[in-house]
């Protein structure tokens, strides 16, 4: 571990205008919930933004030539992936492309399908668009999940989308080229349009491992697939809203910009900014950012393996640990640690009571004491 990094030294959130932070305002809890960064953004980045606003006119944004060659540049030195600047439909944030995507590519009496347990918006977008959820749980083994293509292929066989994270988000899984070789037949089989949300494709931890964008694969499954991206969770930027949608089949692409007008607005200044500065010089800042969450998630794995009534696969990409309370029989596991001044997101909420999610990415004295505090309400609890 490196006990110098910069990344020790985070800015203070308290009293500031964070979602995380807000949550827990005037109580002693640590927020290790909702999936943004403490750490501040890259100097580019920062820098970027200082410039943008020096030029003091906030108008109406597009994205420049410069910001879109950026995203292309990256897909292609970063995951190997050649796309085309217009194949790029900007957004946002991702929670609207999923909204837009059941809006646009099902009927109302069509269910969508969804891997669970899952990021809460993968649930809600299908319901909020009239249209029914079909789950296709994920099957685990030993703390560790794989997918169930038994169950996809029936679940598939009567939806017309499939709602897929890569990498998952909670579990952590990297998926591999051989799993999603076989998800994109069955979805080319099925006549399932692929919605592949790729949000945390830059955060992969497993040593050796390589995050591969779905559409990647091959000129079939990429005529079949919207791939849903952002540097919001890359670079910890969340809160200026900028995202994109990459759809290479230009029907799907139509169709998709149309459901879009009138109601999804367009990215603002400071997000494409943003985004230009992180793709173009990000990089160096994103190795030291990757190093440090590798030894978060080292202490969190270890502390957790060490502590009775809890487990946990280390996460192979993301910043997130999805931790199973269930043989502690507890009622409410995030309720019990908030109690005790952790602040964890509920597993029920991504369809698996008993479990909760930990953001590791912060400073690891904060991850330290807090680790520190649910090993202490564990060891005070009689079960």
């Amino acid at each position: 571990m490196n006990p110098s990094s910069p990344l020790d030294r985070a800015p203070d959130r308290t009293g500031s205008d964070s979602l995380k932070w807000s949550r827990y305002a005037g109580r002693d809890i640590i927020p290790l919930w909702v999936a943004d960064m403490d750490f501040q953004s890259p100097p580019a980045v920062v820098g970027a933004l200082k410039e943008r606003v020096e030029h003091g006119v906030f108008g109406y944004a597009v994205a420049t030539p410069e910001t879109t060659e950026a995203v292309v540049r990256w897909m292609q030195t970063r995951h190997q992936w050649t796309i085309r600047p217009d194949w790029i439909v900007w957004l946002p944030g991702l929670v609207s492309g999923l909204n837009l995507v059941c809006r646009a590519f099902s009927d109302p009496n069509q269910p969508i399908a969804v891997n669970t347990p899952i990021y809460p918006p993968f649930l809600t977008a299908p319901t909020l668009s009239g249209r029914p959820l079909v789950r296709c749980p994920l099957k685990r083994e030993h703390a560790f999940y794989t997918l169930d293509y038994e169950r996809l292929i029936k679940t598939l066989s009567s939806s017309p989308l499939f709602l897929f994270c890569s990498p998952h988000n909670p579990t952590g899984r990297l998926w591999t080229k051989q799993e999603l070789e076989t998800v994109a037949e069955i979805c080319l089989q099925k006549n399932t349009l692929l919605c592949s949300d790729e949000i945390h494709a830059d955060l992969v931890l497993e040593s050796g491992g390589k995050h591969i964008p779905a559409a990647s694969l091959s000129p079939e499954i990429a005529a079949q697939t919207i791939t849903l991206g952002s540097p919001g969770k890359t670079f910890n930027l969340p809160g200026l809203n900028c995202g994109y949608a990459i759809i290479p089949n230009p029907q799907l692409r139509k169709r998709f910009l149309a459901v879009m007008r009138g109601i999804i607005p367009h990215v603002n200044a400071l997000g494409y900014a943003a985004c230009r500065a992180a793709y173009t010089e990000g990089a160096p800042w994103l190795a030291e950012l990757l190093d440090y969450l590798r030894d978060n998630q080292n202490l969190v794995s270890q502390t957790v393996t060490r502590t009775p009534g809890l487990s946990m696969s280390p996460p192979q990409a993301t910043y997130l640990a999805w931790i199973d309370c269930r043989p502690l029989g507890l009622a409410d596991p995030a309720g019990f640690f908030e109690d005790a001044g952790v602040g964890l997101s509920d597993g029920a909420e991504f369809d698996a009571p008993g479990f909760v999610r930990l953001n590791f990415a912060c400073p690891r004295s904060r991850l330290a004491e807090a680790l520190r505090r649910i090993q202490k309400a564990l060891s005070d609890q009689t079960f």
